[in-house]
């Protein structure tokens, strides 16, 4: 069983705390947690990226020039994406990136973690978390 010692508020090491095998004496399964980052990640995306398609740029309901007559290539709309100030044709439009694991391997992530974090001495277990004031400052 995995030991980590235990500290009180001013930093002073006060005991000792054996820790469970199964979460945190587990292997470190480094494609789970990459995939677990992974995914948290493109749930923080902003996803705002947007352009206009040729129904929404403004301008161009009438038709610039007849059907048939004047020599020139036929035409509907001057908001067509194959003119200068047209829409855009498959642009960006705003979306959610997030997407989920399955539990079981959000889980084996954790697990993953916090058995990485104590085989590279990095978990601190604090005894008691009483503050005076809720400040920063004071930690």
């Amino acid at each position: 069983m995995p030991k980590v010692a235990v500290y009180n508020m001013q930093g002073q090491v006060v005991g000792e705390m054996e820790l469970s095998e199964q979460v945190f004496g587990g292997p470190v399964n480094e494609a789970v947690l990459h995939s677990a980052v992974v995914m948290q990640m493109a749930g923080r995306r902003q996803g705002t990226a947007s352009t206009k398609t040729r129904a929404e740029v403004r301008g161009g309901g009438r038709k610039p020039w007849r059907q048939k007559g004047t020599g020139r290539a036929r035409v509907g709309s001057i908001r067509s994406p194959l003119w200068r100030t047209g829409g855009v044709t498959f642009g960006p439009k705003p979306r959610n990136y997030g997407y989920n694991l399955p539990k079981k391997v959000r889980r084996l992530a954790l697990r993953s973690a916090l058995s990485a974090k104590v085989k590279e001495g990095n978990l601190l277990v604090v005894d008691q978390l009483s503050l005076p004031e809720i400040k920063t400052k004071e930690m």
